[in-house]
């Protein structure tokens, strides 16, 4: 589905701006060491909750998992208590987790009606939030967010960082020459941990090449001077005339391929320059580039 997303629209439209918030897809970190909940948007640590965890450490499984349903008021059905009653300790609102394989029906991120336990190991399993916090959280996140539990000394960014998590995301408000020619991208460029991203599609266009998406095995094709080089989405290589060379991976933001300007440079054998000062960076070399 993802790919037919990306042939049909943005990867090869170029139309409207790249919010950050689009690369920063959310992210739940729980923490059973601190029993604390975090929650990541936009690349940002957002929130911070305290939450109730699994009365033995094994009870609340460590692994990385996916909200995978949302329900409300759901009945707690071991004991025939109605969703939404007070008496409910599911609380009215629950995120399901496919915890080792299971359909979101056996673990969960809830609230309860009992609020003296969050804070401690008191759950066969799930992760009890507060009532107003969960439904503050249940209104944020998307079906598929990830989540994290673990437990441990780290803090939540670093946590993040090592479960790919890109923080520090924000619009590169600076200026693209190309060949002594300032250009502009119809979607923004980003700052990601201090690397500058680019439309991959646009950044080939900009350098007078041509680029061609393979629906069937997920791949970009550009041309650019003598070189042909080929990338799929999120990879850390791509090919250039046909031979592997790494890089950074690129990112998916709201469905187009963004790639590193530096990475840009390597695979297109363009020079890249960085003045601080003006913000400006500068690619020269090369085939000259397509006017905007």
């Amino acid at each position: 589905m993802l790919a037919v997303l990306l042939a049909g629209s943005s990867l090869f439209a170029g139309a409207g701006k790249a919010d950050a918030k689009g690369l920063g897809e959310e992210l739940i970190i729980v923490n059973k060491k601190t029993n604390e909940l975090g929650y990541f948007r936009q690349g940002k640590l957002e929130k911070v909750f305290s939450v109730g965890t699994g009365k033995t450490s094994d009870l609340t499984p460590n692994g990385t998992f996916k909200i995978v349903n949302k329900i409300k008021n759901r009945p707690y059905y071991k004991e025939k208590i109605p969703g939404g009653d007070p008496a409910n300790p599911l609380g009215d609102r629950w995120l399901g987790l496919d915890v080792n394989g299971t359909p979101g029906t056996t673990y969960a991120i809830h609230g309860n009606n009992n609020a003296k336990s969050i804070g401690k190991y008191v759950s066969a399993g799930c992760i009890r939030m507060h009532n107003s916090e969960v439904h503050w959280l249940y209104d944020q996140v998307k079906v598929g967010t990830k989540v994290v539990v673990t437990s441990t000394a780290n803090s939540f960014e670093t946590i993040a960082k090592a479960h790919g998590y890109k923080l520090d995301v924000m619009e590169f408000d600076g200026k693209l020459i190309i060949n002594g020619k300032e250009q502009s991208t119809s979607s923004s460029m980003l700052m990601v941990d201090s690397r500058i991203y680019i439309p991959m599609r646009e950044s080939f266009t900009l350098l007078g090449g041509t680029v061609r998406w393979n629906n069937d095995t997920w791949t970009v094709t550009a041309k650019v001077g003598d070189r042909t080089i080929t990338h799929k989405p999120q990879a850390t290589t791509a090919t250039v005339n046909g031979k592997e060379v790494a890089m950074t991976a690129s990112l998916l933001v709201d469905g187009m391929v963004m790639m590193p300007l530096r990475d840009v440079s390597l695979l297109t054998g363009y020079s890249v320059k960085w003045d601080n000062k003006t913000k400006t960076v500068s690619l020269s070399g090369g085939v000259k580039p397509s006017s905007k």
